[in-house]
């Protein structure tokens, strides 16, 4: 065995521990410190917030009597109220009884507080985790900037070939004259781009230092890699952002469109990609995958896809985004993630998609590390959509998550009791066996999708 060639792997493998570790510390610290705090600002006693599961690596008391520590199975966290009797915040009957006379230390624990104050305890670790990708999203969208409108060239991409009149500072006013569609209005969008020849080149009508021109200029969306999805098969063969694929089992292509339809068409066999990367020339052998995508219609279709995204020729000259616009993209990216996982999730259940598309711990640690290596912008933007995910899923009506004793608590208010210790103790049950199933089965996926 040659110990070397290891090397690498292993140094792949311990990037992408670190990586998922690291994400899912931060979205678990997020989401338990939602529970602390509210809980805290309500007038429950929290006894120990811990950060990861097993012996505890560190630990330290505050002045409030609360255990703070770090555990060693970075896996998750919890937030142990006064009255708990476990992680999953069973009653510790033993505690409550001994608090049972006591007016002002029933009121501090878990099972005394009023409903409206175990109400807000239990939202907000849900709450925090979209509030936190909330945050994530706008500040990206306030420092990143938007494209100018009308569109202007910033900087030219490097391609094969960069004999082109196209240049930093053209405004761009149509394209084979045609004017751009709305960059909102996506349907307009991939029929321009369809409507576009399929031709190494196009003609050009742009705004150059107050004059307009008909020039020359790279493709209005080449064989460029925009972006490499994580895990795909393009990742997984080496392909990186910013490479040019110029020709496919021996055929030269120069447009994205072209590469598509022959992905497409492939039947899933291996295919020859010719690769232009940093001023040479490489070859790359692999076969697209079948992908459940979603249609702008919201429906989905099985195709097949090598798992990139197209990039125009050039990067757009940005201005700032005002702070309405950008807490409005805020909005929009948890409310987009929200919406596409429910309907993801709904397609599973009725067969339309493979449940291949829900990953577990292994799949989701390979993203994380996939992701890691793209960038520290692509990684935090990675957390914010982790986190959103976490968010909903502990939103869900089973026992043990939040969304279980949110239910609870819905009982409660409408009947006036909570239901029995026994019921509370069988349902809890139920829904860690629930739980712990549903991770068996993704961790299957894992394993054995391809």
């Amino acid at each position: 065995m040659d110990i070397l060639a290891l090397i690498p792997q292993f140094g792949g493998l311990i990037w992408t521990i670190l990586a998922f570790v690291i994400a899912l510390s931060v979205i678990v610290a997020v989401h338990e410190y939602g529970h602390y705090i509210v809980g805290r600002w309500t007038g429950i006693k929290a006894d120990v917030f811990s950060l990861g599961f097993g012996p505890v690596i560190y630990a330290r008391n505050d002045k409030r009597g609360t255990r703070w520590q770090i555990a060693a199975l970075p896996f998750g966290g919890y937030v142990k109220f006064a009255g708990d009797a476990n992680a999953a915040s069973g009653k510790d009957e033993d505690a409550m009884a001994d608090v049972a006379a006591d007016p002002v230390r029933l009121r501090e624990t878990m099972h005394g507080a009023p409903l409206w104050a175990r109400s807000l305890t239990v939202a907000a670790g849900p709450a925090f985790n979209f509030v936190m990708s909330f945050a994530i999203f706008a500040a990206l969208a306030m420092t990143i900037g938007i494209a100018k409108d009308p569109l202007t060239v910033g900087e030219l991409k490097p391609m094969p070939v960069m004999a082109y009149e196209l240049a930093p500072g053209d405004t761009i006013l149509q394209v084979e004259g045609e004017i751009l569609p709305d960059p909102e209005d996506r349907d307009a969008g991939r029929a321009f781009l369809e409507a576009l020849p399929l031709t190494p080149t196009l003609e050009y009508r742009v705004l150059r230092d107050g004059v307009e021109q008909d020039i020359v200029g790279p493709h209005y969306s080449p064989a460029l890699i925009g972006r490499v999805m994580p895990t795909s098969a393009a990742d997984v063969a080496g392909l990186l952002k910013g490479d040019v694929i110029t020709g496919i089992d021996g055929e030269p292509i120069s447009t994205f469109q072209e590469l598509k339809t022959t992905v497409e068409a492939s039947d899933g066999r291996p295919l020859l990609l010719n690769v232009w990367r940093d001023g040479a020339l490489e070859t790359f052998t692999f076969a697209a995958k079948v992908t459940d995508e979603q249609q702008a219609d919201g429906s989905f279709q099985k195709v097949l896809r090598i798992g990139i995204g197209s990039s125009s020729p050039f990067e757009p000259a940005l201005e700032s985004r005002g702070i309405g616009a950008s807490l409005m993209t805020g909005v929009a990216g948890v409310w987009a993630i929200i919406t596409n996982s429910l309907s993801g999730l709904a397609n599973m259940i009725t067969g339309v998609i493979s449940t291949c598309n829900m990953s577990g711990p292994i799949g989701i640690a390979q993203v994380s590390g996939a992701v890691a290596s793209q960038g520290p912008v692509a990684f935090i933007e990675f957390i914010a959509v982790l986190s959103t995910a976490v968010g909903l899923l502990n939103l869900f009506p089973i026992p043990a998550l939040d969304g279980g004793h949110l239910v609870f608590y819905a009982y409660e208010a409408v009947t006036g009791k909570p239901p029995s210790d026994k019921a509370l103790r069988v349902l809890m049950s139920v829904g860690l066996a629930l739980i712990l199933s549903l991770m068996v089965f993704a961790l299957g996926n894992d394993l054995f999708c391809p």
